[in-house]
């Protein structure tokens, strides 16, 4: 009786590891550069239909302006335009494109989205067309590890 169990126990294990790699797999594509930016940096991804779309233009305009506020933050800007993916303007392969607006769940053909993604590769909002840098950086501000880093900069400024 024994010897028969341990073939389907065996066979369950094996099951259940073949869901958990499939899982892992489909989250965590290696072509997906969010992988290597989690823990790291906070993405913001801008993805548009066209480099012309005027909430887009509004938006990387906004964004220049704040370029001290964004990397005081530790972000990282993405833009998809017209499905050509760009990070931290320098161009992305088409695998890494596909795998980021998959993992995003983002049409690149849809309308204006701004995305933005914590530490731990999260997406913390979602919004369409033009969204003000300084909304951005009130969310990401109200995050735990955030608020951690101001204490810690704070106590650094005190020291001196």
């Amino acid at each position: 009786m024994a010897r028969h169990l341990i073939p389907r126990v065996l066979m369950a294990t094996l099951l259940a590891l073949g869901v958990l790699m499939e899982n892992a797999h489909a989250t965590d594509d290696p072509a997906n550069p969010l992988v290597t930016d989690r823990g790291m940096f906070r993405p913001l991804i801008l993805v548009t239909p066209s480099i012309d779309n005027a909430d887009y233009m509004r938006m990387r305009e906004a964004l220049q302006k704040h370029r001290e506020e964004f990397d005081d933050r530790r972000m990282v800007l993405y833009s998809i335009e017209g499905g050509n993916g760009h990070r931290a303007g320098r161009p992305m392969t088409r695998f890494e494109t596909r795998a980021l607006l998959e993992a995003l769940e983002v049409d690149p053909q849809g309308p204006m989205q701004v995305i933005l993604v914590g530490f731990d590769g999260g997406k913390k909002m979602q919004l369409e067309g033009y969204v003000d840098p300084r909304q951005v950086f009130d969310i990401i501000d109200k995050m735990p590890i955030r608020r951690s880093e101001q204490r810690e900069s704070t106590q650094r400024e005190s020291r001196r």
